[in-house]
């Protein structure tokens, strides 16, 4: 239920104030589920085979500190709950400290579901999506 995916911030990350764009910051976040699910064994060749995909409901972002170029972050992603058919996942996107300490950079918290693409509904969390999210089944 815990996952770190490094990022080097790149040219296309920042905007024209020198630091990372606030919707840059959602991009790299979702680009830490992917890595996230698809290590899980449930990348999008899965959701096409069975027609279930995750699905976000609702965010919240704290932008704390300022991003800059070529800066090494580390997005730390973790499941907090999953109660019925909602999930609430952590997501943060850290420094690291010329001491060796982390700074939280970003801070987002965001609810998901688990969405039949089919019958176009949340659904119940299946034994192969707990899997990838590391949840006993």
């Amino acid at each position: 239920m815990h996952h770190l995916y490094p990022v080097t911030i790149r040219e296309t990350h920042i905007d024209s104030l020198g630091h990372v764009n606030n919707a840059v910051y959602l991009t790299l976040f979702e680009e830490a589920r992917w890595e996230w699910i698809t290590a899980g064994g449930y990348g999008l060749e899965q959701i096409r085979q069975y027609k279930q995909s995750p699905v976000i409901l609702d965010v919240t972002a704290k932008f704390l500190r300022e991003v800059h170029l070529r800066e090494q972050v580390v997005i730390e992603s973790r499941l907090i709950s999953y109660e019925g058919k909602i999930a609430r996942l952590e997501q943060d996107m850290l420094r690291t400290d010329a001491g060796g300490g982390k700074t939280v950079c970003c801070a987002a918290v965001f609810t998901m579901g688990f969405f039949d693409l089919e019958a176009r509904k949340l659904i119940a969390p299946t034994p192969r999506w707990k899997r990838a999210l590391g949840l006993p089944e």
